[in-house]
């Protein structure tokens, strides 16, 4: 009642359950603060990170769906009103908030399918990167760049290899409905690089496969003895040969060169760094063993004789004028 007028639904029960309301928020909230405090407590000086963050996931759905519970019921004590509200309720959020609902879903799949988590490496929305948070209806990513191989039209990156931009990208988890999600790092955070060194037909290719080789075992011999535990878990759980982790050279005949593709195993993160000192020791052992790296240049060793024909003026007559 305000100045003799009887406002709707403004009563002291309306009151005392919006005050029990905002104590049931508020004791909710705290409730979550306390569980991830205690697990940043348990956990050391230095948490583990992927811990607190699968701690705040399930603490955040468990204390949000406790409270939707408490708060239904106290404003809904008649079933009948309720089954009303909930139906709606659901009509208007499948008619107006279709993309957050499929967003939500998309969150869950993620959890239940285990397809990503905080520190992966993946490719989601053709966006590259890190994933940093992962959220009810959005995942950022700390974007990569791309070789120009690799790069699309549409959102052409200035890295041209595979390490940060800089920029933080947000991306919807409907997503996962929509397109592929690639993981580089859950499984097996180790990929096969390719480095494609052409040579002409008159060097000696057995030398400079030897030399390939000799550079890739040095500086990725480390990599493949970490790798073979891991390819072996992989191969137990998931019934697939992974083939050999050692470096192979393949070669290619073209029209100009013989194409030798230097095959190696490399770990996920800094992948710019091995290529980089790979390339820089397989020049370097060419240059002492006096092999060149083809190219496409082109020699012109002849010019074709030129004739050259000048055209005459023709002599201009003057008629003699008449008497």
């Amino acid at each position: 009642m305000m100045l003799g007028i009887q406002l709707l639904g403004v009563n002291a029960q309306n009151g005392q359950k919006l005050l029990l309301s905002l104590g049931v928020i508020g004791a909710v909230l705290l409730v979550r603060y306390i569980i991830v405090w205690i697990v940043r407590l348990v956990t050391g000086e230095q948490p583990n990170e992927r811990v607190v963050f699968w701690t705040r996931q399930a603490a955040s759905l468990i204390t949000g769906v406790l409270g939707v519970l408490l708060l239904i019921s106290i404003w809904f004590d008649d079933p009948t009103r309720l089954t009303t509200a909930a139906g709606l309720i659901g009509a208007g959020l499948a008619f107006a908030l279709q993309k957050v609902v499929t967003a939500f879903a998309g969150y869950l799949v993620i959890l239940r399918g285990k397809t990503f988590t905080v520190g992966d490496r993946i490719t989601m929305g053709g966006v590259r990167g890190d994933v940093i948070s992962l959220g009810f209806l959005q995942t950022r990513i700390m974007e990569m760049g791309e070789p120009p191989s690799a790069q699309s039209d549409g959102s052409p990156i200035w890295v041209r290899a595979r390490q940060h931009t800089g920029r933080i990208v947000s991306v919807t988890n409907d997503k996962v409905f929509d397109e592929p999600i690639y993981n580089y790092t859950r499984e097996f955070p180790y990929m096969w690089e390719e480095m494609k060194v052409p040579i002409s037909y008159q060097t000696d290719r057995h030398l400079a496969e030897h030399i390939l080789l000799d550079c890739a075992r040095e500086v990725t011999d480390e990599v493949v003895k970490q790798a073979g535990p891991a390819g072996k878990a992989f191969e137990k759980r998931y019934f697939v040969n992974m083939g050999e982790f050692d470096p192979r050279v393949f070669i290619r005949i073209t029209d100009n060169w013989i194409e030798m593709n230097l095959r190696v195993l490399v770990p996920i993160h800094g992948v710019r760094y091995y290529m980089d000192e790979l390339a820089r020791l397989v020049m370097e052992r060419f240059d002492h063993a006096g092999i060149g790296i083809a190219s496409g240049t082109y020699a012109i060793v002849e010019f074709p004789k030129v004739k050259v024909e000048l055209e005459q003026p023709r002599e201009q007559t003057h008629a003699r004028p008449r008497a």
